[in-house]
């Protein structure tokens, strides 16, 4: 076990990403509200490829990747330092439970009620997300509450990391050096990234299941690895410890090649494409590399880009981020519909500028009344999982990702 101080790896720069991934998950959402397809081709809002590529970058697997990091990191410290502080398997589900359910069943809910006026309505649609089923339904997987669909990959990841994260714990009490404990570790790591690969390639090039297939591509089995590189993220900074960590000019070159790499994932994305194939696994990697060149930073000579992802409107839509990501697909298909919004194609960038605004708007409202009294019955249980018998005045647990 080594002696080296533990720097805080709950960054403040990832609530300020957290934040940047749900205003720009709002604004890659309007933006396709407003693109028509009709028999002469496809016709974005802005016809401007360069900038049809930032607005349409995936920013999920970040989620994925930052979720997964964070919910690991105690199970890492677990494994190869012997620090086991990681909570029993029924506190873990219980925290995570207080911390999605009240916002997401009200939403459900609420949502299905109202498009389904008369009873029993699509009773199957709303069983599904209740139970987060509805990634494996190919019709419904994005009715209700489309982007919800990534909350069944969540709930599969926790089932996941409580089975692997105490096995892995086990498994390197067994073993002598600290480098072992690390390869153990990194080897499960890279197992769980390389298994949806190859279900990606059979299901594509052996089977040749069309990528509209939403459950086949959009399921666990294939996006488990934007975790599975969360994981290795946090193995490998618990690894390292102080050691290793950059600068200003390596950590911003870090950044920025990993951001092009993105960019040029998302530009080269045609469904025809191999690189679309293999978007989501690569788009893991480089949200990997970015966090690293995030986290893996001296903490005295910090890059001055880290100030905006500090600052406080960013991180402030970072903490209310789960909220806008439950809330803004709907809102947004309301105002629509009521002719809130413009109708055009050209009034794209008013539209998307009038649903964040309203959206976090109504996101802020719905922290502080649903999401945040929610957050406090994980107050209810001690450390060690047990009912307290009093009940003092209880924190809320730290947000991991927007979900």
């Amino acid at each position: 076990m080594t002696n080296t101080p533990k720097p805080s790896m709950r960054s403040t720069e990832l609530q300020g990403y957290r934040g940047l991934a749900a205003l720009s998950t709002v604004i890659f959402h309007v933006w396709q509200q407003y693109y028509i397809y009709d028999a002469q081709g496809a016709h974005p809002p802005i016809d401007s490829p360069y900038l049809g590529a930032l607005i349409s970058l995936e920013v999920i697997d970040l989620f994925f990747v930052m979720s997964a990091y964070l919910l690991t990191l105690s199970y890492a410290r677990a494994a190869i330092d012997g620090e086991d502080r990681t909570r029993p398997r029924r506190d873990f589900l219980f925290r995570r439970a207080t911390r999605i359910l009240p916002l997401y069943v009200l939403a459900v809910l609420l949502v299905w009620s109202l498009r389904n006026p008369s009873l029993p309505g699509d009773w199957r649609d709303l069983l599904e997300h209740l139970t987060f089923t509805h990634v494996f339904d190919q019709k419904r997987i994005f009715y209700t509450l489309g982007p919800t669909w990534s909350l069944s990959l969540e709930i599969a990841f926790y089932v996941t990391l409580i089975a692997v994260g105490p096995a892995a714990i086990r498994a390197c009490r067994h073993l002598c050096t600290r480098r072992a404990r690390v390869l153990l570790c990194a080897s499960g790591c890279a197992a769980l990234y390389l298994a949806p690969v190859a279900w990606i390639a059979v299901a594509h090039h052996a089977v040749g299941v069309p990528h509209t297939n939403w459950p086949v591509y959009f399921g666990p089995q294939a996006r488990l690895g934007g975790f599975a590189a969360g994981m290795l993220l946090a193995v490998l900074l618990v690894a390292l410890g102080e050691r290793g960590r950059m600068g200003r000019r390596w950590a911003t070159a870090t950044a920025l090649t990993a951001a092009a790499g993105l960019y040029a994932l998302s530009y080269h994305s045609d469904p025809e494409n191999t690189w679309h194939t293999y978007y989501h696994p690569l788009a893991a990697l480089l949200w990997f590399a970015l966090l690293y060149g995030t986290l893996h930073v001296r903490t005295t000579s910090r890059p001055r880009w880290h100030a905006l992802l500090r600052s406080r409107w960013l991180t402030g839509a970072g903490l209310v981020s789960y909220s806008l990501y439950i809330w803004h697909e709907p809102l947004m298909l309301a105002l629509y519909d009521a002719g809130a919004l413009p109708r055009s194609q050209a009034a794209f960038p008013m539209a998307a500028l009038f649903v964040v605004a309203a959206g976090v708007l109504v996101a802020t409202v719905s922290y502080w009344a649903v999401e945040y009294p929610g957050s406090l019955l994980a107050g209810l249980r001690d450390k060690k999982g047990r009912p307290r018998e009093f009940y003092p005045e209880p924190t809320p647990e730290p947000e991991s990702a927007m979900r």
